[in-house]
């Protein structure tokens, strides 16, 4: 066992059990079985296992578990013993543990070590830790998180004032590639700003912002609707590009009742293609959510008519529409016009659509059929599809025959067909194939005895 082989393993999630089929093992009354694989390299059983002996009182056992895997230097398992030790109220040598990998600036290891810190009051020497990081986007975002909680608001505040202004990012004044650092700077101090009560300070920070949405929210409107300045909103979600404010600010009118003003809210034009294609997707959903099922398929119906618009996921989310409001024929005849504007023909991304449509309306068998006999049909993404519908007939074993002819691709779905059939060492067997693996090897704990500063 060794540090590069667990990390690779873990992180592609090949060639061992993943952590969903460690789940289903133990629904299924298999905990032999995780127990022994546990002593042989399978990180995810030994996770799972140690927690279910930590939970039973037994914390020795639990700690022998994760003692081989610590032994590598490999970071998860030592955290995976930290957050045992912490949960067991051995909250020093949790510390202890963590400590080295957070002195080595590993920015996992840090932030986790910064976190287990502050729950343990001990704020001061967590910004003293996180200081140094303060370029780190990721550390950054702790660093303000933690802050709240310590009291320490106003020292944060004063590490990111200085970083807010956009600096050159090559080191020429007059280079015109700007940037802050961290990233999230402005971001962070307006968010403090917000906590303290500050709330104009932290609207004008947020109107210099190059970036306005991440991850699909934008930190101004959801500043906006939490301070109930509604018509504040509603003049930034009719210019904001994303249409992120906006759905903020139907999100907010329907969560007060009013409905037709939300869907309003949807209904404007925008002056992105990506405002008025999510924007339809959203009316869609909250129309759904509302009981209003057929105008929530007329509405996508519209989108994936339009130019641009017969795009695979919005098809999906018609098909799924259909599917969801008894209206599955209907599905299958939209799929038909598109199979007649492209000559007949019907790509898979499509037909997988027309599969799940069949089942609905109990063509199941002709589904397996139509499936097996598409031009597409013998590949390994097609296997996925047919496996499942021959596990709706109940027909699992043939499932398990289609599946095993496209090995190493959708090992993890054998597994778990063979888990249920009860064939757990085929289904071990399949999981724990050897793969190709990188030559670099990972950081395994060799680290320096200061703390930053």
């Amino acid at each position: 066992m060794d540090a590069a082989d667990l990390d690779y393993r873990v992180r592609t999630l090949s060639g061992c059990i993943p952590p969903l089929l460690v789940s289903r093992l133990l629904e299924l009354g298999h905990s032999a079985e995780v127990e022994f694989q546990a002593g042989c390299g399978e990180w995810f059983c030994a996770r799972e296992w140690a927690r279910l002996l930590g939970g039973q009182g037994r914390q020795a056992e639990a700690l022998e578990v994760l003692a081989p895997y610590v032994a590598t230097g490999w970071w998860p398992a030592v955290r995976a013993e930290a957050e045992l030790l912490e949960g067991w109220g051995r909250v020093e040598e949790a510390i202890e543990r963590a400590r080295p990998y957070a002195q080595a600036g590993d920015r996992l290891a840090l932030e986790f070590f910064a976190r287990l810190l502050a729950r343990h009051d001990r704020g001061v020497e967590t910004l003293t830790l996180l200081r140094a990081g303060i370029d780190d986007w990721f550390l950054a975002d702790c660093l303000v998180d933690i802050a709240e909680g310590a009291g320490l608001s106003e020292e944060a505040a004063a590490l990111l004032e200085g970083r807010v202004e956009a600096v050159p990012a090559c080191g020429d004044p007059d280079c015109d590639n700007r940037r802050t650092e961290p990233s999230n700077a402005v971001e962070l101090l307006a968010a403090i700003r917000e906590r303290q009560g500050r709330v104009e300070e932290a609207i004008a920070l947020l109107h210099t912002r190059t970036t306005t949405s991440v991850n699909g929210r934008d930190q101004l409107a959801d500043l906006l609707a939490r301070h109930d300045r509604i018509e504040e909103l509603r003049v930034y979600a009719a210019t904001e590009y994303h249409g992120h404010a906006a759905q903020r600010l139907a999100e907010v009118l329907e969560e007060r009742g009013d409905i037709e003003g939300a869907i309003d809210v949807y209904r404007q034009p925008g002056d992105s293609p990506a405002r008025r294609c999510h924007g339809a997707v959203f009316l869609s959903e909250l129309l759904a959510r509302h009981g209003r099922g057929d105008e929530a398929i007329e509405v996508m119906r519209t989108l994936a008519d339009s130019p641009g618009g017969e795009e695979d996921w919005i098809v999906n989310a018609l098909c799924t529409l259909y599917a969801d409001h008894g209206r599955a024929h209907d599905g299958l005849a939209y799929l038909d016009v598109l199979k007649a504007r492209h000559d007949g023909e019907e790509e898979w991304d499509f037909f997988r659509m027309r599969l799940r449509l069949m089942a609905e309306c109990g063509l199941l068998e002709e589904a397996i059929e139509q499936a097996r006999a598409h031009p597409e049909g013998d590949t390994w993404y097609a296997a996925w599809s047919v496996s499942d519908l021959l596990a709706k007939a109940g027909r699992t074993e043939e499932a398990v025959a289609v599946l095993e002819q496209h090995l190493p691709f959708n090992s993890a779905l054998l597994a778990r067909h063979l888990i249920d059939l009860g064939r757990i060492k085929d289904a071990v067997g399949v999981l724990q194939e050897p793969r190709t693996q990188p030559a670099e090897p990972v950081w395994t704990g060799t680290f320096s005895p200061e703390l930053p500063v």
